[in-house]
């Protein structure tokens, strides 16, 4: 597993946004780990990003595009961000140390801020390919996500429930959003996964440029699956051409910070985020479906000592 040990410490990307201090003297500093531009993590983060800017006293902020859930937990322990979005099987895998998920030993630092939306598995395919469900995909080319990333472990898994592995693929690439996307646009490719939110920019690209299916992952895939994998539906019109509900799977993001981030900060990210729910969703709709209700939500780490703190006095904790 070569790619995955490449992956494992992440290359830092680019594509980086740096947000100004509110205080005369930045004191605090929080890198926001996302995901490829393409996905909801990085305008989310971006819009995370300014509310701590502009709420948390002398803090100065920077967003990190990077390879999403697997990179993102590993950059954590290394102490190479404060906060993180990933999806909860790759922090409950690296919580155990779960090599063949990318972690070959337990990223033991890392800490919970807060469970936030549901990633749809979304399995998208050109109408031309005659494809309908996740069991028409043997014999087609596909794009199953970034070497290592949580879409691509997503990828793994329901193709494991449903009895398939990559061999049973025509052809298989390990490529971000944009990038699958470009591909099947010039015929390269017939089909994608990608583990993200409704309404995904690459996949509302993809469906005003070409004619696509929404593929079925029927419910019996999260019933072999189980937690944190649950049956959710893609509702009608989420993207052009989109007629019908379309069965899939979904699993939770969280917001992950690690053990080195001091209690004051980890309380004032924790508070600013549900404070700031509302000018969150200005960044992406996705965001509309945060609650403190469901703040702590099958958090599969110890809370950080900073959040606990908050939940205590919203009355969530005892």
């Amino acid at each position: 597993m070569t790619y995955l040990k490449t992956a494992l410490r992440g290359t830092l990307l680019a594509s980086v946004v740096t947000v100004g201090a509110t205080g005369a003297m930045a004191q605090n500093f929080v890198n926001v780990l996302t995901g490829g531009t393409s996905g909801v993590y990085y305008p989310l983060g971006v819009g995370l990003s300014n509310i701590y800017a502009e709420n948390i006293d002398k803090v100065r902020t920077q967003v990190q595009s990077t390879k999403a859930s697997v990179e993102n937990l590993n950059l954590l322990q290394d102490g190479r961000g404060e906060i993180a979005f990933s999806l909860g099987d790759s922090v409950a895998a690296a919580w155990e140390g779960n090599a063949e998920a990318g972690f070959p030993e337990k990223l033991d630092k890392l800490r919970g801020i807060a469970a936030i939306y549901p990633n749809y598995v979304q399995l998208v395919a050109l109408a031309e390919a005659g494809a309908t469900s996740l069991n028409d995909l043997p014999g087609k080319a596909v794009s199953v996500g970034a070497p290592a990333s949580g879409t691509e472990l997503n990828a793994r898994a329901i193709m494991g429930a449903a009895g398939m592995s990559y061999d049973d693929l025509g052809k298989t690439e390990y490529l971000p959003f944009a990038e699958s996307v470009e591909l099947m646009k010039n015929r390269q490719l017939d089909a994608t996964l990608q583990s993200a939110g409704l309404g995904v920019a690459s996949i509302r690209d993809l469906s005003t440029s070409v004619d696509i299916t929404v593929l079925e992952i029927p419910a019996s895939i999260a019933e072999t699956l189980g937690a944190p994998y649950q049956a959710a539906v893609i509702p009608a019109g989420t993207y052009e051409g989109q007629d019908a509900d379309v069965p899939t799977v979904a699993i939770s993001n969280y917001l992950i910070t690690h053990s080195d981030v001091s209690d004051e900060l980890a309380y004032e990210m924790t508070k600013q985020l549900f404070e700031n729910l509302e000018t969150l969703v200005s960044s992406h709709q996705a965001a509309a479906q945060i609650t403190l209700k469901g703040a702590l939500d099958g958090m599969p780490i110890p809370l950080h000592p900073g959040a606990e703190r908050f939940y205590k006095e919203q009355g969530l904790i005892d």
